[in-house]
């Protein structure tokens, strides 16, 4: 180590000289230090001039780990909403620059970007279980076998009128696995469940999750699920129970029409205003098969029992002759078998398969059900139709009975026929609706329980 030795020199100063020297120096400290402490711009003025004397405070820790207040968003919040509030605090002890603190009092930057939206639940109006159900409906839902003495027979009358619905309905369809209970898809844009016995409310959820109005609805075989298509070009896999979307299938075109696959509920088809058909994976989520023809609207879909074959109907009024009306496809081979199926000049808004014997009719805005084969070459038959009922442009369906013997039919004139679907001869007409009766669907349990709709927005259940 190496030692130097520093003189000292000494001067000789007078007692002014030493109180000028010390004025000097502490004016010369008192700037530089006020120059050094006021240029960040993360402390106040205060805070900086105290920095020399006294070290630096350490950052305050948070009380719990999450201090911020939890607050449920919005489901449809505006873009302002994501704006902090009064309410919406700082997190104690967080670093806030000048910048960001005059920012956040003049309302142009956003400290804290808002957690994600949470996904859509429906209300819970009512109860899906059986526990409100008669004894004597609960009897018949759980034993259906007793009721098969009475296959062949129709309604008498109206027993329960269900209101909830503001705009025209669709459709209506039971639920196999859980017989009480009814799908309805209005154009009003929701999806109701119905407890149809259910002692007081037989709304039991309201689905509003389509933005635009609802064409059609299926009950899935797998558990509480409906699967629902319409006019915002998609289709929207749903959980009743839960109250919540599962899936949405979002398509370039109107959706019209969905149907599931006989044998696998994991498969659907929909086709839709630009005459596409599309054959859907839920598992996947994505379109496995496409099925083109420079078709027009496709109207309706129906799969044959085995899910082997499918049939379309769709819009091809532009032309004299409705070729391509009505086409029978291989399902596995993506190829039509027959395109000449319908020649007349109607358009066929619903097509159904008889559940035993091989024929499909089709609903004709000719103001008649026609009669075709369902092995080729799919004849038209000449000879037996459903007709006494109207059509006149609605898009009005029918549906078979449960074994088969009868077909059903609505009518713009806002009654249900009921057709022997061996004879084609008119049975019964009833009464429904003031304004068209546009959907009828037979209980599968309960044969002599019918639920219809109408274009007022109406839903009857006649026994």
């Amino acid at each position: 180590m190496e030692f130097r030795v520093i003189p000292v020199i000494y001067y000789r100063q007078s007692v002014c000289e030493v109180g000028c020297g010390v004025i000097i120096f502490q004016a010369l400290m008192d700037s530089l230090l006020s120059a050094y402490s006021t240029t960040s711009d993360d402390e106040d003025e205060s805070m900086a001039r105290a920095r020399p004397e006294f070290p630096a405070a350490k950052r305050a820790k948070p009380d719990s780990p999450n201090p911020k207040p939890i607050t449920t968003p919005s489901y449809r919040q505006s873009l302002s909403s994501n704006l902090p509030t009064e309410a919406e605090a700082p997190i104690p002890g967080r670093y806030i620059s000048k910048r960001e603190r005059a920012a956040l009092a003049s309302g142009g930057l956003v400290s804290d970007p808002s957690p994600p939206s949470l996904p859509l639940i429906s209300p819970e109006l009512g109860t899906l279980s059986v526990s409100e159900l008669p004894h004597s409906v609960l009897s018949k839902l759980r034993h259906p076998m007793k009721g098969r003495a009475n296959l062949g027979q129709t309604p008498e009358a109206v027993t329960i009128t269900l209101h909830g619905h503001t705009k025209p309905v669709n459709t209506v369809q039971w639920s196999r696995s859980h017989a009480h209970l009814l799908a309805s898809a209005g154009m009003d844009h929701t999806i109701c469940i119905w407890n149809v016995w259910s002692g007081e409310q037989k709304r039991a959820r309201i689905l509003n999750f389509h933005k635009a109005a609802v064409k059609d609805v299926k009950w899935s075989e797998q558990g509480l699920y409906v699967l629902s298509c319409g006019y915002d070009c998609s289709s929207r896999l749903i959980d009743v129970e839960r109250g919540r979307e599962a899936q949405v299938f979002k398509e370039d075109q109107v959706v019209g029409v969905v149907k599931f696959h006989p044998d696998n509920s994991n498969i659907f088809l929909s086709g839709g205003s630009k005459g596409l058909l599309k054959l859907w994976d839920v598992r996947m989520g994505r379109v496995v098969h496409e099925y083109t023809r420079s078709l027009g609207p496709v109207l309706d879909v129906e799969f044959s029992a085995d899910g082997k074959q499918l049939i379309s109907s769709s819009d091809e009024s532009r032309s004299n002759l409705s070729e391509n009306s009505i086409i029978v496809w291989d399902v596995s081979r993506q190829v039509p078998l027959s395109n000449q199926v319908y020649v007349e000049a109607y358009t066929c808004p619903c097509i159904r398969y008889h559940p035993k014997d091989p024929y499909f009719i089709a609903q004709s805005n000719g103001n008649y059900i026609a009669i075709f084969s369902s092995k080729s070459p799919f004849k038209l038959d000449k000879y037996r139709r459903y007709e006494s009922h109207g059509v006149f442009g609605f898009p009005i369906k029918c549906n078979f009975s449960l074994g088969g013997d009868m077909v059903a039919s609505g009518s713009s004139d806002g009654c249900i026929y009921f057709y022997d679907s061996t004879t084609s001869g008119l049975v019964r007409k009833i009464k429904a609706h003031e304004q068209a009766c546009i959907d009828v669907s037979f209980h599968p349990a309960i044969p002599t329980v019918v639920a219809t709709c109408s274009w007022n927005g109406e839903i009857c259940i006649f026994d």
